[in-house]
């Protein structure tokens, strides 16, 4: 099966990089000075679960596709989509599976529009990886899952095909009839421990520590369990448990990445993460002239606030 990875970042960089160390046939699509430093320096990943370094790994430019791809493991930022779309259109054939790990859902629709749902399979990662001065893929702990499937649940020739492309590749891989709602479970919670560690400008085990901390991050995490309830896909009572251990554990020095990009100055997927869980929220109920104080705005519309005012000061700046 021949797969291209979009992008050889910290996420790309890992899954593409175990993929092509376990002998798939994996190319990078990248543009110039990222494949000048692969080039020059190999695809370098240092992880818990094993170091490697992939001397040239194979690359691409846009401009040179010229023929289509089994798989498209898609792994860029959410703010990214659009142009990552025109650089790996030429790259779509009349059976290539698209495997997008991009948080939230809003990119589902704009690959549906662009090539045809048939061609976009449901995907989810669990990682946490940066890339360092020198371009290498940090692994930061030792969770690396990938799980995708149809989005209809269906198992198809094609999913059997890539589930085993995918495994035994030095992580984990897992093929899922409910790909959907692994989606929305992990937007949950990412929008939360994202929403509630930006705000505060703190760590979960700082936010606990605090005097209402933990009250706020549990209101944020119920408003998003309603956003997914009123979807059509409630997060399981045991999910639910699991979310709140993690996200009100003392001690804890957990954070999203994109407080870390926040704290550097990057660009940060505020509309994909936040802002479209507050546009899928039950809409509040219209004021009346009667109302005489303005409504309390909910934890999802202040942690939007913050972040479009934090995006607001970098294009200033």
């Amino acid at each position: 099966m021949r797969i291209l990875v979009v992008g050889a970042g910290a996420t790309g960089g890992y899954f593409g990089g175990r993929l092509l160390q376990h002998g798939r046939d994996v190319t990078f699509l990248v543009r110039g000075p990222r494949a000048a430093a692969l080039a020059r320096d190999g695809l370098v990943v240092h992880s818990p679960m094993g170091d490697a370094t992939l001397d040239a790994p194979p690359t691409v430019r846009a401009f040179e596709l010229n023929e289509p791809y089994d798989l498209i493991l898609l792994s860029c930022k959410a703010y990214g989509l659009a142009a990552a779309v025109t650089d790996f259109a030429a790259a779509v054939g009349p059976q290539t599976a698209i495997l997008p790990v991009l948080n939230g859902m809003a990119h589902l629709e704009t690959l549906d529009q662009r090539f045809g749902s048939a061609h976009v399979l449901g995907g989810r990662c669990m990682i946490a990886a940066t890339l360092d001065e020198n371009g290498g893929v940090q692994h930061l702990n030792r969770t690396h899952a990938l799980t995708f499937g149809e989005r209809d649940g269906t198992s198809t020739s094609r999913l059997q095909a890539i589930t085993a492309a995918l495994s035994d590749a030095g992580f984990d891989a897992r093929a899922s009839s409910t790909i959907m709602q692994d989606m929305w479970d992990k937007w949950v919670f990412l929008a939360t421990l994202a929403g509630i560690t930006c705000l505060l400008r703190a760590s979960v085990g700082n936010i606990v520590a605090a005097p209402g901390g933990t009250a706020a991050t549990l209101a944020l995490f119920a408003e998003c369990c309603a956003v997914a309830e009123r979807a059509g896909h409630t997060v399981s009572t045991t999910t639910q448990q699991h979310a709140r251990a993690i996200l009100t554990e003392a001690n804890s020095t957990l954070t999203a990445s994109m407080m870390r990009d926040l704290q550097e100055g990057h660009a940060i997927e505020a509309d994909q993460i936040i802002g479209d869980m507050l546009a899928r929220a039950a809409p509040p109920t219209a004021a009346t002239e009667a109302d005489a104080q303005p409504r309390t705005p909910s934890m999802l519309a202040v942690v939007y606030a913050c972040l479009k005012a934090y995006e607001a000061g970098r294009k200033g700046s």
